[in-house]
Order: C-alpha cells, then sequence, then structure tokens
C-alpha cells in the first residue's frame, strides 16, 4: 500500500509538468518583435532562407509586404520553401536565386545578376550558415565555418553595399551567435590547417560575424545603412546536422530550445524596428541589446580581420 508522500508524489509531479513547461516555453520564447512595420515596396535578400529561421524570417518579411529574395544553395528546397510563403503570405513577391557561400564564384554570379534585375536592395540579412563541420574546405581552399559564416558573407555585403547605399535608408543583418563569447581569431592559423576543433572553429566565426559588424558599422557612418549583427537563440533547426551528438542533445532538450519562428523574432526586430532606423554596430539577443565578448569590442583585430579578410578574397574594401 502507498503511503502518503508516494501518492502525494504521484499526484505532484504530473502537475508541476503541466505547470512547469509553459512557463519555460515562455521563457525560452522570451523577445518578440512588436514592431508593425509594412515593407511594401521594399527588397530584401535573405541567405540561407528555405529552412530554419531563415524561413521563417522570409515568411515575415514578405507578410509585411517585402519583396524577398531568398538566396539559397539547394535550389529545390528553396522553390518549395517560396511556393509555401507565397501560399501563406498571399506575396507572390517572392523569388529564388542560386547562392553558394562555399565557392566566390557562385557569390560573384549571384551578385552579377542581382544587381541587373534589381534596382534598389533595402535589406540584406547574411542569415546561413554551418555549424560543427568536421574540418573541409570550401570551393576556394577557406576552412568550411571560416568561409561560409564569414568570407562569403563579406564578400556578398562588398559586392552589394553600393546597391544597399543607393537604395538608403537601408539596413544589413548579420546572424551571428552567443557562442562568439568562446571565439578567438587566429591569424596565425586562419584556416585552421594546423589544429582544427570543429566547435571552437564555429565559436571563431561567430566572433568574426561580430568583428565584421563592428567595422562595418564604423566605416558605414552618414551612408544612411545600418548594421547589427544578433544571437537567435538555441533553435531546433538543421544546423547541428554535421554533429550527431549534438542533434540528439537537440532533441533530448528541445523543450529549452526555440522554435523557428522564435529564433526569427531578433532578425526581424533588427531588419524592421522603427527604434533601430539609426542604430548601427550593436549586438542584439531577443530583440534587446545584448553583451559583446571583449574579444568582439577590439578595433584593433576588428581592422585587421578586415585587412586579412580583403586579401584572401583578392578585393580592396576601403
Amino acid at each position: 500500500m502507498l503511503g502518503f508522500w508516494e501518492v502525494t508524489l504521484a499526484i505532484a509531479t504530473p502537475l508541476l509538468v503541466l505547470v512547469a513547461v509553459p512557463c519555460i516555453r515562455r521563457y525560452v520564447a522570451a523577445g518578440m518583435c512588436k514592431s508593425t512595420a509594412k515593407l511594401t515596396g521594399k527588397v530584401v535578400v535573405i541567405t540561407g532562407a528555405n529552412t530554419g529561421i531563415g524561413k521563417e524570417t522570409a515568411k515575415e518579411l514578405a507578410r509585411r509586404g517585402a519583396r524577398v529574395i531568398l538566396a539559397c544553395r539547394d535550389m529545390a528546397k528553396a522553390e518549395t520553401a517560396a511556393g509555401e510563403i507565397r501560399t501563406n503570405t498571399g506575396n507572390q513577391q517572392v523569388v529564388v536565386k542560386k547562392l553558394d557561400l562555399a565557392d566566390t564564384k557562385s557569390i560573384r554570379e549571384f551578385a552579377e545578376n542581382l544587381l541587373k534585375e534589381e534596382k534598389e536592395l533595402h535589406i540584406l540579412i547574411n542569415n546561413a550558415g554551418v555549424m560543427i563541420c568536421p574540418y573541409s574546405k570550401t570551393a576556394d581552399g577557406f576552412e568550411m565555418q571560416l568561409g561560409v559564416n564569414h568570407l562569403g558573407h563579406f564578400l556578398l555585403t562588398f559586392l552589394l553595399i553600393d546597391r544597399l547605399k543607393q537604395s538608403a535608408p537601408a539596413r544589413i543583418v548579420v546572424v551571428s551567435s552567443r557562442a562568439h563569447h568562446a571565439g578567438k581569431i587566429r591569424f596565425h592559423d586562419l584556416q585552421g590547417e594546423k589544429s582544427y576543433n570543429r566547435l571552437l572553429a564555429y565559436c571563431h566565426s561567430k566572433l568574426a560575424n561580430i568583428l565584421f559588424t563592428r567595422e562595418l558599422a564604423r566605416r558605414l557612418q552618414g551612408t544612411g545603412v545600418t548594421v547589427n549583427a544578433l544571437h537567435p537563440g538555441t533553435v531546433t533547426t538543421e544546423l547541428v546536422r554535421h554533429s550527431y551528438i549534438a542533434a540528439f542533445l537537440w532533441k533530448i532538450f528541445s523543450i529549452f530550445l526555440k522554435t523557428p519562428y522564435e529564433g526569427a523574432q531578433t532578425s526581424v526586430y533588427c531588419a524592421v524596428a522603427e527604434e533601430l532606423e539609426s542604430v548601427s554596430g550593436k549586438y542584439f539577443s531577443d530583440c534587446m541589446p545584448a553583451y559583446v565578448s571583449s574579444r568582439g569590442r577590439n578595433d584593433e583585430t576588428a581592422q585587421k580581420l578586415w585587412q586579412v579578410s580583403c586579401e584572401v578574397l583578392g578585393i580592396q574594401w576601403d
């Protein structure tokens, strides 16, 4: 026969779960974009917009009336996503263009075609990324995570910056991560050829995003173009597909993770919030300003990374 405490525990446990789960979900989902700004007549480019937070960001900006360009590597997946977004929002101005951030030739072709077809560009969201991949190189010989997450977006932004300036006021949004706190720019081994840790390499690339944002904001002063970085939260997306352990943990702890819709909120906030019209060079999380690591606030490192990035990409961006 069960004792008093056993019976109490048996009754209380499911009740506690029923109460706790919604509380946890509300905490995890904190930080929703409250802006109702419309984007009619605005042109938006979002990289990696065929899945996850990129797709949800595209859907929300399309709902607000923007012409949204999904810049993606997997065209079949992107076309499916675009069709879903058109149906969901009623906005037929959702188009797909091929972009492989692991190949500078593809980046240049994308930019060339975009500049021919789009006379304006108001919002560029550097969203695409890879995470915790085994060591590999891009088509140009860059370490994959640095190459896609930083160098690919660096080149893309360089190629589109004049159109953004011509379309001002315009915004650039850089999806970084809280993981930048563990990152370090290892100039002596930038491509990870001497030593490589897949998790730290991701952290390094996310720090590069922060430093790029900081230096670009400094250079864009007075142009009418702003740039801000963000941490989307820990989100249930395909980003962990390269790590079986991470994918398993994501499933186990899914209650503590944001949905793609929730993870997209800070991207949307940085793209549309009226109060950010003249804010640049900042870092946000949960639609609020967030703390940047000391390495992410080092102007000397930011300027050196800018110079080195230009050198390896073979461009001059003064």
